[in-house]
């Protein structure tokens, strides 16, 4: 526990880091120190909520999961009310109190995998009947992802329905569901694709980049995959890095990735590489004794493979493996209600980790 502990504050230190250096712009003024003062206030309040997820009993998650999934439901559907939910670009995806601002979808998270997993082990002993072991569990999903396509957010709905998927296979759903599941969620993805302009942009950006580079429209994809080229093997230097300035857009928060493999270079994104294999590594040893389909070991596991996918799914949008969709880096990049969630997500699994093995087949299943 100490040493994936230890692996998590070098990750948050490094965060807080990378965000001060990716803040820095061609005309240097206060209002760089801005980036960093926001992220060091939300990292604060961050480590508070994952120190106290991380202190209470591991009971608490599973009486408490309904009301968190209730609550967060409420928060999603209060953003589609005018006047209540902010409008940013089109999408209507923050409810601000003052000065502070955050995302339900955010929650969604960790909320809708711990009340999917207290689900199945309520329907441990029907969960392989195609009708009672599939409806418990799409309904909840379902709902939750469509208020967020309402925002509209594709990206973190895809996720969340991921994340869906994950409870469902650590807590032993069939593989026929998982193959009609799959089908019928990329016929969907596929029909809100095609009915969005800008989302068939995107799909025809990612393409320009690879067939005709030199005359992409992709712009910010052309100059991430410049920034991760122009460090090499060992990079420019920690600050030193110059597509930061006013060339790669979004530099401190989705493409903070291109900013390390411009100053660190591919050292750099190896060592952040290697460093979230070490927390799922750590992390998954902390339930080894654990029955594979208990509630502390499928919202664990859940949690912590949401997390690595999160940050492999950002190093595949800098990279242009896969189109853009807007997904932070986890705990690295410029952080609102995602560096919390991050935060209190690490803070969920210790609190888990800290049930006697014996006792949470008991009491939590």
């Amino acid at each position: 526990r100490h040493f994936f502990l230890s692996l998590a504050g070098v990750l948050i230190g490094f965060g807080v880091l990378m965000v001060h250096s990716a803040s820095i712009t061609s005309w240097p003024t206060e209002f760089e120190q801005v980036y960093l003062v926001r992220h060091v206030r939300f990292l604060v309040i961050g480590v508070a909520a994952g120190t106290l997820a991380g202190c209470l009993p591991a009971r608490v998650w599973f009486k408490a999961a309904p009301w968190l999934f209730v609550g967060t439901l409420v928060l999603l559907g209060a953003l589609l009310v005018p006047g209540v939910g902010t409008e940013v670009n089109g999408a209507r995806r923050w409810l601000r109190f003052g000065g502070f601002s955050m995302q339900p979808s955010e929650l969604a998270k960790i909320t809708l995998p711990l009340f999917l997993a207290r689900t199945a082990i309520f329907a441990r002993e029907r969960i392989r009947h195609w009708f009672f072991g599939t409806i418990p569990f799409i309904v909840p999903a379902g709902v939750t992802v469509g208020l967020v396509l309402l925002e509209p957010d594709l990206g973190t709905s895809v996720f969340l329905i991921g994340a869906a998927g994950l409870v469902l296979f650590f807590g032993g759903w069939p593989i026929r569901n998982f193959v009609l599941g799959i089908a019928a969620a990329g016929a969907g993805a596929g029909y809100l694709v095609t009915t969005h302009s800008y989302r068939l942009r995107r799909i025809s950006d990612f393409v320009s980049v690879w067939t005709d580079f030199d005359h992409s429209d992709a712009w910010q994809l052309r100059q991430s995959l410049i920034t991760l080229g122009s460090g090499r093997f060992w990079g420019v230097g920690l600050g030193r890095g110059t597509q930061k300035l006013s060339f790669l857009p979004e530099s401190n928060t989705d493409f903070v990735f291109a900013v390390v493999g411009e100053e660190l270079g591919l050292a750099g994104t190896a060592g952040l590489a290697l460093l979230w294999c070490g927390i799922f590594w750590s992390g998954v040893r902390l339930f080894r004794h654990y029955r594979t389909d208990s509630f502390a070991s499928v919202v664990a596991l859940t949690l912590l493979t949401q997390l690595v996918g999160q940050a492999l799914l950002n190093a595949a949008v800098v990279t242009a493996l896969v189109p853009t969709t807007g997904i932070p880096h986890p705990l690295v990049s410029y952080g609102g209600s995602s560096l919390v969630v991050s935060v209190v997500s690490l803070g969920i699994v210790v609190s888990l980790s800290r049930a006697d093995a014996k006792a949470d087949r008991s009491v939590l299943s």
